[in-house]
């Protein structure tokens, strides 16, 4: 069983890609959806004003502690190499920091600089729009699942 000062690692891991499971879940389920629901003048600036407000220290600390928080177990897992649980949390580190910090990385921080230069009435926004929604949602699944399933990782090594 893991203990001590790793086990609290662990506990906040699962609290962190949990979080930030939650968000992204709900941007996939629902507010996505609503956004993309609007005009386009209307849904280019309201995520515009989402994605300005992303990086706010609320959600930063949240969604950049895990990934450091996911690379720190990894590394104290593979020095310790602990007798239970190590492929649980070398898969949730993984799963978090390939998943759903490596996929906002390399695709939907991306699109969101993309979609920030755009003046939302104009055709080009529009244009863009309907593609954004479409693309930027799926690869919010992926993150919303690599999360969960990290949150999930950490939880049954704890077990």
């Amino acid at each position: 069983m893991i203990e001590g000062p790793y086990f609290v690692l662990t506990v906040l891991g699962v609290l962190g890609t949990g979080l930030v499971a939650g968000v992204f879940c709900a941007f996939s389920t629902f507010v996505m959806r609503g956004l993309g629901a609007l005009p386009p003048a209307q849904g280019v600036a309201a995520m515009q004003a989402v994605n300005v407000a992303a990086v706010r220290p609320a959600f930063m600390s949240v969604f950049l502690g895990s990934a450091v928080l996911c690379a720190v177990i990894a590394v104290v897992t593979f020095v310790l190499w602990p007798d239970a649980g190590t492929v649980e949390l070398l898969a949730g580190s993984a799963l978090y920091l390939i998943g759903s910090f490596g996929v906002t990385v390399v695709a939907n921080v991306p699109r969101n600089e993309v979609l920030r230069r755009l003046d939302p009435g104009t055709p080009e926004a529009a244009a863009y729009w309907a593609s954004y929604v479409r693309r930027w949602t799926a690869w919010n699944h992926v993150r919303t699942v690599a999360s969960a399933a990290a949150a999930l990782a950490y939880v049954l090594a704890l077990t």
